[in-house]
């Protein structure tokens, strides 16, 4: 059921994981509602199994796009693959974003799946020469910047024709000129 759900979520767009129900699940499924109990528990459930799964092809696109690599050209390689999995999943993205209450059991999968993200990110800053409590911010930084952009990008919300490659480029520039600036 969790891969129905994941085309669901992407066909609805950036908005298809907010507006993810069981029955457009079964639906999809050709299946009735009911049937899907045997799968999963409730909604919160497949929204969470959604999640796990989409954070873990994020790791794995992240992790691809960056071995071997350090420095700004990692940072540049992580900003085109966050970009890129956003415009191809977009409800997959969407989910990715959600942060799970680590002190509910039933999320232990999917906090580890985050940490597992955030833990590549670590790594593609780590070549900056950060410390401890510099990462963590540099962390913040880029998410924000890249989710920014996408974010606005899959909703429609650059409407001015100039190019939005060019422009994504200098929001990376800028955001790896930030981070080196955190650097003893």
């Amino acid at each position: 059921m969790t891969a129905v759900a994941l085309d669901v979520v992407d066909e609805g767009g950036p908005a298809g994981f907010d507006r993810l129900t069981l029955a457009a699940v079964a639906g999809r499924a050709g299946v009735a509602v009911p049937s899907l109990y045997k799968h999963v528990a409730s909604l919160d459930d497949l929204r969470r199994l959604v999640a796990t799964q989409s954070l873990s092809d994020l790791t794995a696109v992240l992790s691809r796009a960056t071995v071997g690599r350090a420095g700004p050209d990692a940072v540049r390689a992580a900003a085109a693959a966050l970009r890129d999995f956003g415009r191809q999943h977009p409800g997959r993205y969407a989910s990715a974003q959600v942060a799970a209450d680590p002190s509910d059991p039933a999320n232990a999968e999917l906090v580890a799946r985050a940490e597992e993200t955030v833990g590549v990110l670590a790594g593609v800053l780590r070549g900056f020469g950060l410390p401890d409590d510099a990462l963590i911010d540099a962390i913040r930084m880029l998410r924000s910047a890249i989710h920014g952009f996408v974010t606005l990008e899959l909703g429609g919300g650059f409407g001015l024709p100039d190019d939005l490659d060019r422009s994504y480029d200098v929001l990376v520039e800028g955001t790896i000129a930030g981070i080196a600036r955190l650097a003893p």
